[in-house]
């Protein structure tokens, strides 16, 4: 875990102690409805606490920054060309496989879906046509009631972090959060199996969140070799055995995952780009677009192979495919007031859902602090009503007369693919509600979607519809299965899409099926506040680019209206879990105050010697839970006299690495280049090593010398004392820093070296505004105005 602080006196420290014991003792879910998951203890530098999976866990930063010690200067100088040619072509061999793996598994995923779920339906529809409707809703409750069990189980016991969608951690993780237990192996195979499960078993949820999380854990396992008990120590596979390429490769991964689900390798891309990445550069998105061209070659490979019918029921489904390219689309400029109408409707209703689904996952954890029963008792629940409405509510809705111009086959169908299913109708009329909710999630997208069908639905149907899944993707999200929220936001836009179609058709020249394309775009942008990537997922989904200007227009409003109201769904979710994910606008507050204000209500910062003593090294590391120490020289100024200056900084991982190969000295005095060489390599500089309490350290070793010049970072970024804030935070961010050096305006014998060394949790507002609280009372004053 990472600490800023000292202990400062000990009844402070433990008191602190206890706080931190009994924040994790108890149960993080026990909180009134109106309080945090997670108590903050809101001092500078206070240690962060994250809600990962179902535990409480201290949360740590990743070294992202380029650590150029001795060792790493050596080593890139004496870099061959071919070693040079090999790291590059293995950094296109892991984006080569990570969309590889992802396409197969991604189609692995909608074959087992849209069997389970296909085949189920066609039983129930068996059922129904005999007139034993009984015997047709126990068996859909019955399957759909097992398959959540079992991806609830797999959950609850075996992986907590694969719950949920996964995309707040993912966030969280390539802005410098180091996330616990989210990218294992056994993390990634129950996501996989309870996806299925969940999605097959009707809940109103998609596999498009898992999808990312899953090509997430696929990047992270390649990259490091495997999973941790069983990890591939290979030379050429701890190449990238370092938070920085696995950064590289776990957004490759995301980026895959979003295409998988979607079909969407552009869109893929800059969803990881605008959405989870925090830094980026040329060269990361070349490989991004390289796995999710991968992917889509892997898909439409299987796709070809399944048209044969060699796949069961998986044919044209599976993927959201909405083929709008041989439509007209033709508006005009008054078109563009119902577009406008669309566009603020998808922002209010997007930020009015963040607020309820903000209270709702409030609720749950209330629920699940009675245990690990609870949790599946409240999954269940959740699957009995869901497959009592999608069973019963269509016997609300009356039947329609087919249009006589359609063919026979088409209308009405009883099977599991088409818009007119006849459900208990008679012969040559059809169920409109049945045909949106006795169907897969993705089928239900294509049917609402299907254009040139002006008199399909009802406004009843449609009505009945929009509140129920409404009111389902609010209590869905939360329970203990994997679950993302694409879709269900995609089901409740299209509705009122199309809603608002029906309603506009005598005035306006755009089809329904089109309305309810914006309807999903309008409500997902006010939801999830994105806008280009949404922009080119939609256009390659519905394949038609005359679709880019309204989707644009209406994008940009939902996304403008829905920020006046609350943050982003996902942003939501962060600050629920207590991630420390720094923001990428700091405060207009923050430029009022100086870093070097905020090193001074801080502990002094602890200093070593360039050759520091054994002893003094193990006690600092005992003592402290720092994750980095600036070393500092002592040099004999002529007409000056002694002064002090910075080395650089040396991580707490490689004074770890220093104790456990009892690299020691028996004197005092500086190493040659070759006795570095001879003990470290620069494969051992980039691992972690464990904790202090791991060493065996004996008193005649505690007398020895360590020489720190070797492994020290002589190059970390550092600001002036006089710097502000927000620029500070400007850029911790976008370097990716973990520790960011303070030094002192002027330079003098009795003037220190360091002022200070701030990290991730000094930097963030609430702590700030808690150590110096009139910041807060102006802020307030001038919103106030």
């Amino acid at each position: 875990m990472e600490k800023d602080s000292e202990k400062m006196a000990e009844t402070t420290t433990t008191s602190n102690m206890e706080e931190q014991v009994n924040q994790q003792e108890r149960d993080p879910e026990s909180n009134s409805l109106h309080q945090p998951l997670l108590k903050r203890n809101r001092t500078l530098s206070s240690s962060p606490l994250a809600l990962v999976g179902t535990k409480v866990s201290y949360i740590e930063s990743l070294d992202y920054e380029i650590n150029e010690n001795d060792l790493f200067k050596h080593d890139w100088r004496t870099r061959s060309q071919a070693q040079v040619l090999q790291y590059v072509f293995l950094k296109w061999l892991l984006a080569f496989l990570v969309g590889l793996l992802t396409g197969v598994i991604a189609t692995l995923i909608n074959l087992a879906v849209e069997n389970i779920a296909g085949y189920k339906l066609l039983a129930v529809v068996h059922y129904i046509e005999r007139k034993r409707y009984m015997m047709g809703f126990f068996l859909m409750t019955g399957v759909n009631f097992i398959l959540t069990l079992m991806a609830t189980l797999l959950c609850v016991f075996f992986a907590p972090t694969a719950a949920g969608p996964g995309i707040p951690e993912i966030k969280a993780y390539l802005n410098g959060v180091d996330t616990p237990n989210m990218y294992g192996a056994t993390t990634m195979f129950v996501k996989i199996i309870g996806s299925i499960g969940a999605v097959a078993a009707g809940l109103d949820l998609g596999k498009e969140g898992p999808l990312v999380h899953i090509g997430a854990c696929i990047a992270s396992l390649l990259g490091q070799g495997g999973p941790d008990n069983y990890r591939i120590r290979w030379k050429w596979i701890r190449y990238f055995n370092n938070d920085r390429d696995r950064r590289d490769i776990i957004t490759c991964g995301a980026s895959s995952g979003v295409c998988a689900a979607f079909r969407a390798p552009v869109g893929g891309v800059l969803f990881a780009l605008e959405e989870v990445a925090t830094w980026w550069r040329s060269a990361l998105l070349w490989r991004t677009f390289f796995s999710t061209a991968v992917v889509v070659v892997v898909l439409r490979a299987f796709m070809e192979y399944c048209k044969e019918g060699e796949c069961g029921l998986f044919g044209e489904g599976g993927l959201i495919m909405f083929d709008v390219s041989g439509v007209s689309v033709n508006y005009h400029v008054v078109d563009l007031i119902p577009v406008t109408v669309i566009g603020i409707i998808g922002g209010v209703l997007g930020s009015l859902y963040n607020y309820v689904l903000h209270k709702v996952l409030r609720l749950y954890n209330l629920i699940n602090e009675k245990g690990k029963l609870a949790k599946i008792l409240l999954s269940l629940t959740v699957s009995l009503f869901t497959s009592a409405c999608l069973y019963g509510l269509p016997f609300l809705a009356s039947c329609t007369p087919c249009d006589p111009s359609a063919v026979d086959s088409e209308c009405p169908t009883t099977g599991r693919m088409g818009n007119f299913k006849k459900f208990n109708c008679p012969k040559g009329h059809y169920n409109d509600l049945a045909t949106l909710l006795l169907t897969t999630n993705d089928d239900a997208v294509r049917n609402i979607f299907s254009t040139n069908t002006p008199s399909e639905y009802r406004v009843f149907s449609l009505v009945i519809f929009f509140i129920l899944y409404c009111i389902l993707g609010l209590f869905t999200f939360g329970i203990a299965v994997p679950s993302g929220l694409f879709l269900p936001i995609i089901l409740m836009g299209s509705a009122y899409g199309r809603l608002l179609g029906m309603a506009m058709g005598p005035y306006t020249t755009i089809d329904q099926g089109l309305f309810a394309v914006l309807g999903a775009a309008s409500l997902m942008a006010g939801s999830m506040r994105m806008t280009v990537s949404l922009c080119v997922i939609f256009l390659e989904l519905t394949n038609n680019l005359l679709l880019l200007p309204i989707t644009m227009l209406v994008l940009l409003i939902s996304k403008s209206v829905g920020d006046c109201f609350n943050p982003s769904i996902y942003e939501i979710i962060l600050d629920l879990k207590g991630l420390p994910f720094l923001e990428a606008h700091p405060e207009p507050w923050m430029r009022n105050i100086t870093v070097g204000e905020l090193a001074d209500v801080k502990p002094p910062v602890v200093t070593l010697s360039g050759i520091e003593k054994v002893g003094r090294i193990v006690e600092v590391l005992r003592n402290t839970t720092h994750n980095a120490f600036a070393v500092v020289d002592n040099t004999l100024v002529p007409t000056v006299g002694q002064m002090s200056e910075v080395h650089g900084l040396i991580l707490r991982a490689h004074l770890l690495l220093v104790l456990k190969k009892k690299w020691f000295l028996q004197e005092r005095r500086r190493t040659e280049e070759w006795e570095v060489r001879e003990k470290f390599t620069w494969v051992d500089v980039a691992e972690r090593w464990g904790t202090i309490e791991e060493v065996a350290v004996t008193k005649e070793e505690m007398e020895m010398y360590v020489d720190l010049h070797p492994l020290t970072n002589t190059t970390p970024y550092t600001v002036v004392e006089t710097m502000s804030v927000a620029k500070a935070l400007v850029q911790f961010r976008q370097v990716g820093l973990r520790h960011m050096l303070v030094l002192p305006k002027y330079h003098g014998p009795s003037v220190p070296p360091v002022v200070g060394i701030l990290t991730r949790q000094d930097l963030r507002a609430h702590n700030i505004l808690s150590a110096f609280p009139h910041l807060e009372k102006s802020h307030a004053s001038k919103k106030g105005r």
